[in-house]
């Protein structure tokens, strides 16, 4: 699976951007995709993850970005989309989209969970 993740740019505090996560090889509707982010000086952490179609399509959320981020998927352009609404400062980071054909009960937060993983895309919050 290639993972094509693009959509970052320089936004102002309260502002939105909506990242998108194009794959090639695999078919994302029958995968578990999930999206981390790597702020500079820190560990790469967990966004959220969207499961596959036959698993309802249920979404997770960590607490940090809950109520202001929302990932989406369309299955006919095998895009995952990850809406980031009232953005903050601290939301600045590095974000990547990364794929799996595991699934697992509950949200899959660890990165080892995932074996394809897009190159990142930068996101900037300025105050």
């Amino acid at each position: 699976v290639q993972l094509q993740a693009s959509g970052g740019g320089s936004v102002q505090a309260g502002g939105s951007l909506r990242l998108s996560c194009a794959a090639s090889g695999r078919t994302l509707s029958r995968m578990t995709t999930g999206w981390f982010r790597q702020a500079p000086g820190k560990e790469r952490e967990f966004v959220g993850d969207i499961r596959r179609s036959g698993s309802g399509g249920t979404t997770h959320y960590a607490d940090s970005v809950k109520g202001r981020f929302t990932i989406s998927r369309d299955n006919a352009k095998n895009t995952v989309y990850l809406q980031m609404n009232s953005l903050k400062f601290e939301d600045t980071a590095v974000y990547y989209c990364s794929a799996t054909e595991r699934h697992v009960a509950g949200p899959m937060v660890r990165a080892s969970d995932y074996v394809y993983w897009g190159q990142g895309t930068l996101v900037t919050v300025s105050s």
